[in-house]
């Protein structure tokens, strides 16, 4: 069986629909909601990278930084930022789109600590990754400035 390429990529977007049974007492999408979807993307985007199951260790700096509005679409995108020996780093930006008027915000931004784990749940060391963009090379070195501060 062949895998298909998109697997292994570090790359992962989805699109939600904000509907109302997401909403809480201020009529705004909850933030736990927010969160739930999160999790899942942060879990989804580790999973395709790593080929395995993979479970949270911590979520960093989840920044509300504008209420997100029943109807709009929300698009998560998410990056593996940094690879240790059993943990990734997913980066995760969240953009929303009002279908009505193509109003699009930047609504959130948080980082996920995702590791990878066997059948077991034992952790499972990852195929190394090397940054080769600019890009990619600074977000790898605040990742690792993150994981410094998490780890003290």
């Amino acid at each position: 069986m062949t895998q298909h390429p998109s697997l292994k990529s570090r790359d992962l977007s989805m699109t939600v629909l904000m509907t109302p049974d997401m909403v809480n007492f201020s009529g705004n999408v909850h933030g736990g909601a927010m969160l739930k979807l999160l999790d899942q993307v942060a879990y989804a985007c580790a999973v395709r990278y790593s080929g395995r199951y993979a479970v949270t260790l911590a979520v960093e700096k989840v920044l509300f930084k504008q209420p997100v509005h029943v109807g709009e679409l929300a698009t998560f995108l998410a990056r593996i930022n940094h690879v240790g020996r059993t943990s990734m780093e997913v980066g995760i930006k969240v953009v929303t789109e009002n279908p009505r008027d193509g109003e699009c915000r930047h609504v959130m931004s948080c980082f996920f600590y995702m590791i990878s784990v066997d059948e077991n749940r034992k952790p499972v060391e990852l195929e190394p990754f090397t940054p080769e963009t600019e890009g990619d090379k600074e977000r790898w070195a605040a990742a690792l400035k993150r994981k410094e501060n998490l780890s003290a």
